[in-house]
């Protein structure tokens, strides 16, 4: 009964080394953030401005991609779908 408590444990932690090191592997950003259509222009960006902060806060963005992205969403502009960062 210990070996199968044992073997249980080990196997999680496997499992969760190999996902860890999966989430380290795979491209920053797997998807992007809530549009928010339906609310307006300014919900939108205040969802991407929340959407960065996220990112930051979980360290998937740099400081300068940050500060880059920010300025833009200052600007009224919002990333493209087709410009990547990380």
């Amino acid at each position: 009964m210990a070996a199968l408590i044992a073997l249980l444990i080990g196997s999680l932690l496997v499992a969760a080394g190999v996902y860890d090191m999966a989430r380290l592997l795979t491209p920053a950003e797997s998807r992007w953030p809530p549009l928010a259509r339906l609310r307006g222009r300014r919900a939108a960006l205040e969802e991407a401005e929340q959407w960065l902060v996220g990112l930051r806060l979980h360290g998937r963005i740099d400081a300068a991609t940050y500060r880059t992205r920010m300025h833009s969403l200052a600007d009224g502009r919002r990333t493209p779908r087709g410009e990547r960062h990380g």
